[in-house]
């Protein structure tokens, strides 16, 4: 299929699974479960808390799928329910609000996006676990999502700017733990 039919295919199952055709909420589950778990996987870096924060996610998007307006924004709907949810089991496990600096801005042109080879794709999948939460989260759904940077800004509840800049910031972090190779 080629992306606007899948992109069509999408928002018809969305229609589907809101007027209670449970086949059609089983293939959402199915398609977006598999990506929504590697980035609750880079997010909690814990296999078993991100199945758990999984399960909760599509529990709250089956209690809420009826209220989503837009069948076109359901990837940003569901990526922002399932960061919600992460960042709620770390602040439940940490007793701590995570502060996130809104007011960092980086010039959108210096901003680049220049891709890493294939061969350094284990090593990179690595480097994110030691990238504090706001730039690993930004990366996976830019680079492996390849979202916006205005369906980022909707998910992470932030100006775009502050988008740029965890980027820009996350990709300098990085690049030098990829020339250090410093991992767990």
């Amino acid at each position: 299929m080629t992306d606007q039919t899948e992109q069509i295919y999408e928002r018809l199952l969305v229609v589907r699974a809101q007027a209670g055709d449970e086949a059609a909420l089983a293939e959402l589950v199915e398609r977006f479960s598999p990506r929504l778990r590697y980035f609750l996987r880079k997010l909690l870096s814990s296999a078993d808390h991100a199945e758990d924060v999984l399960q909760d996610v599509w529990l709250d998007v089956v209690r809420r799928l009826g209220r989503l307006a837009d069948p076109q924004a359901l990837v940003a709907w569901l990526y922002r329910i399932a960061r919600d949810r992460a960042f709620g089991r770390l602040r439940k496990a940490r007793r701590i609000e995570l502060a996130l600096d809104e007011q960092l801005v980086v010039d959108p042109v210096s901003v680049d996006e220049e891709d890493f080879s294939t061969e350094d794709a284990a090593r990179i999948h690595a480097g994110l676990d030691e990238l504090p939460a706001e730039q690993r989260e930004v990366l996976v759904l830019r680079f492996l999502e390849e979202m916006s940077y205005e369906e980022i800004a909707r998910v992470v509840r932030c100006q775009i700017g502050t988008v740029r800049s965890r980027i820009h910031y996350g990709k300098q972090a990085l690049r030098k733990a990829l020339q250090k190779g410093e991992f767990k």
